[in-house]
């Protein structure tokens, strides 16, 4: 076993990180310099709304192997809802066709042959091109990959490339969407069936945490910021929390989970990612819940790219949102919205209450030359470890590639 383990940073890499060493009977301190955990994945009171709402949507799927065990020892397996079998609904706001994706069971993608299953306009060899994923370079752009134009490509690829990259199909590094396909699509419908928090995002993946670490003795402090760490031959020696000092013994570990920038502020040589892309989320009350089991909806020939419904909430996702961001909140609502009201066939209803929440540095900016940048969990100080989706787990910037990479750094520290 290690000695006592630091972890900087609560965010979902954070608490990934230290729920796998408690799991393991590691002593575990973690620092979250905000008054709460989870990061960018957390859900509020809304005042405005008068309702609880996510800072931002997660569509996660089946096959999300880190985040389905995280969620099992944590006890929150159940907190997940969605389809019992993996099916993509889609609407074209332009023409508004509607049309379902649905991948068949087992590894052999016969779905594809199946007209009522796959895109309209698309045939059974358009899906061959998934291959060149992969065997995409490393400077390959998905648009460069797949093509950047066709019923496949602006009605599936692209959606589904910007939304799990956050970055413009025309500049987003082709190969990192690959362990998606490979992990999820490429094993059957069993691994592929999309999957929503039923509450929110802290109900599934923050408080459970919070309480499974509690409940095993580790110490999480809040509103806590670590403002220097001291390096001495080649390791970490203290953390400087502003009103005291926390030394590290020789056997002692530090992981660093926290944004890069925030990474590289605590670490001037560390090489990290550079730029960053926003996401912009709006939610909307509707007047009523739904009557049907609708609780996600891919959006085509729109600004919005996935619509989430969860209760009288409906709420629409924008990736790779650096322009929009710099709008204002209520030309975006505006916008949104119209989006929303036509995708749900709601006539010419008025704006309702809103909110709009821009996360104008969501992750950072999965292009070739960012994705070069990512370290890797180890660093040239023997004690510290990073976590964070912006490491290299070889997954893109996704919840499952935060959860996976606490455990990576985990895995490190125990080994």
């Amino acid at each position: 076993m290690a000695g006592h383990i630091h972890i900087i940073g609560a965010g979902v890499a954070g608490l990934s990180c230290a729920v796998s060493l408690t799991e393991r009977g590691e002593s575990v301190t973690l620092y979250e310099a905000a008054g709460h955990a989870g990061g960018r994945c957390r859900s509020y009171e809304d005042a405005a709304l008068g309702r609880r709402i996510d800072n931002g949507n997660h569509l996660l799927l089946s096959g999300n192997s880190s985040a389905m065990a995280y969620l099992k020892i944590i006890g929150a397996s159940d907190s997940l809802t969605g389809p019992e079998t993996a099916s993509y609904p889609f609407v074209d706001l332009k023409s508004g066709e509607r049309w379902t994706v649905r991948p068949n069971k087992g590894v052999l993608p016969w779905w594809v042959f199946c007209e009522n299953r796959r895109v309209p306009g698309t045939n059974a060899w358009d899906y061959l091109k998934a291959l060149r994923l992969a065997l995409a370079g490393k400077n390959d752009t998905l648009a460069k990959c797949l093509g950047n134009s066709g019923p496949l490509f602006e009605r599936f690829w692209e959606p589904l490339g910007v939304a799990v990259l956050n970055t413009d199909a025309n500049e987003a590094a082709a190969a990192l969407l690959w362990p998606v396909m490979k992990e999820a699509f490429g094993k059957g419908e069993d691994f592929c069936r999309p999957r929503i928090a039923r509450e929110g995002l802290s109900e599934s993946f923050v408080d459970p945490a919070l309480a499974y670490l509690k409940g095993h003795d580790a110490d999480v402090n809040l509103n806590t910021r670590v403002r220097t760490i001291t390096l001495d031959n080649e390791r970490t020696t203290s953390l400087d929390l502003g009103d005291k000092t926390v030394s590290l013994d020789e056997d002692d570990v530090l992981v660093l989970a926290v944004p890069p920038a925030v990474a590289s502020s605590l670490l001037p040589d560390l090489t990290v990612p550079l730029e960053t892309r926003a996401i912009v989320n709006g939610h909307f009350i509707l007047d009523a819940p739904r009557s049907d089991e609708l609780s996600f909806m891919g959006l085509v020939g729109s600004v919005s790219q996935w619509l989430f419904v969860r209760g009288e909430v409906a709420s629409v996702t924008v990736s790779a949102a650096d322009k929009l961001a710099e709008q204002p909140a209520e030309e975006i609502a505006e916008t949104l919205w119209k989006e929303v009201a036509k995708a749900l066939e709601l006539g010419d209803k008025p704006l309702p209450a809103h909110r709009i929440v821009k996360e104008k540095r969501a992750t950072f900016a999965q292009t070739p030359e960012d994705v070069s940048r990512r370290p890797g969990p180890v660093t040239a100080w023997s004690n510290l470890f990073l976590a964070g989706d912006w490491t290299n787990t070889g997954l893109p910037a996704t919840l499952e590639g935060a959860i996976r990479s606490g455990r990576i750094a985990a895995n490190r520290i125990t080994q």
